[in-house]
């Protein structure tokens, strides 16, 4: 089965569908992770987008239960240069193609990705389609209909959960704001014994004062984070009375929710090898990112925002510190599905803040 993959900017590429049948449109973005396909197709803040994997190979360990980010996939499509035709672990419980199949994700093998890697990185992030090859009519049609399209916004409302639900723990009370939350996020939370709260991405401030908690987090999740505008109300409501760790697209919205702007980036950070600098320790770790925006530096109040982290390749913000407030935040994914562990100790220096508030400590 012959499909293509049609950019915006007119660039076609051909291959061998797998997976789901039919078409798909999205924003195509290129991931440099080597392993952690099922963590990347199944991260909900890929909705509304095209997965491309530099990794030459995917698939050949198969899908299971356990690496699970979110119930379902949540990209629009998947590309690769090749797709394992035999996978094997003994966690497996389906195989790549399987589970794509079963979701209807489109995918697409056979692509030189090295190439279509290039035209993002020259363009930047670009809109296109997977279509069966034989529906290729009129491609000027096809282009059109790319370029008019919109894609981002306020996606997390869409990725949310839509009722509140508790993950017990007989540790600190810990709200968790579901903005396209990982799984790996509440893992981490419950194995420090928080008894978890998760709340929708429309939560009031009035709702979480109800609840009482030692600590807000605020986790990742897609789309323009200055179009939640209730959520970054909610955090001006909130962060002078609770610890706030932000993560990803809550990084973002404690940034704006304290007068900084975002700006949408060339073609984004995705991956696990993205070097991070601590700016008070002058230490250099790799992180797992994946995210398309970024805390524009020159709209920082220095006043109220002090950075923390920043990228190594780029210099870009992955960290911030609310000089007033107990509250803090990093771009990247410290809880690390897939990716080095060097930055999970974020989630006990969360802990620690909830702590020292409790104990009646001034913020520093």
């Amino acid at each position: 089965m012959k499909k293509l993959l049609i950019l915006e900017n007119g660039a076609v590429f051909a291959g061998t569908g797998f997976g789901g049948l039919g078409s798909c449109r999205g924003e195509v973005v290129f991931t440099t992770g080597l392993t952690g396909y099922q963590q990347a197709i199944t991260d909900q803040s890929y909705v509304n987008q095209i997965l491309v994997f530099t990794n030459p190979l995917i698939g050949n360990y198969g899908v299971n239960l356990n690496d699970m980010e979110a119930l379902q996939p949540a990209c629009a499509g998947v590309i690769c240069h090749r797709v394992a035709r035999v996978s094997d672990n003994w966690r497996q419980s389906a195989t790549l193609p399987e589970f794509l199949k079963e979701w209807s994700v489109p995918g697409i093998t056979g692509v030189d990705t090295r190439a279509l890697t290039k035209i993002l990185r020259e363009y930047g992030t670009l809109k296109g389609k997977i279509i069966d090859a034989e529906d290729l009519h009129d491609p000027e049609a096809h282009l059109i209909e790319l370029q008019n399209e919109q894609l981002n916004g306020q996606l997390a409302y869409q990725v949310t959960t839509d009722h509140k639900y508790l993950v017990p723990g007989d540790g600190y009370n810990v709200v968790l704001v579901d903005l396209g939350a990982k799984e790996s996020i509440l893992r981490e939370l419950t194995a420090r014994g928080c008894n978890v709260i998760v709340v929708p991405a429309s939560v009031t401030a009035g709702q979480i004062n109800q609840i009482h908690p030692d600590g807000i987090l605020l986790s990742n999740g897609p789309g323009d984070p200055a179009s939640l505008v209730g959520v970054i109300n909610m955090v001006e409501q909130v962060q002078d009375k609770y610890p706030i760790f932000g993560i990803c697209l809550g990084h973002q919205i404690l940034a704006l929710a304290n007068g900084a702007q975002t700006v949408k980036m060339h073609f984004g950070h995705r991956g696990f090898n993205h070097p991070v600098r601590n700016l008070q320790t002058k230490k250099t770790f790799f992180t797992s990112q994946n995210h398309g925006y970024v805390v524009d530096e020159q709209s920082i109040d220095p006043e109220r925002i002090a950075v923390t982290y920043k990228e190594i390749n780029d210099g870009t913000i992955e960290g911030i510190k609310i000089k007033d407030h107990p509250a803090f935040s990093v771009q990247f994914h410290p809880d690390a599905a897939p990716g080095p562990h060097d930055a999970s100790r974020l989630f006990d220096h969360f802990i620690q803040l909830m702590v020292k508030e409790k104990e009646g400590v001034v913020h520093a």
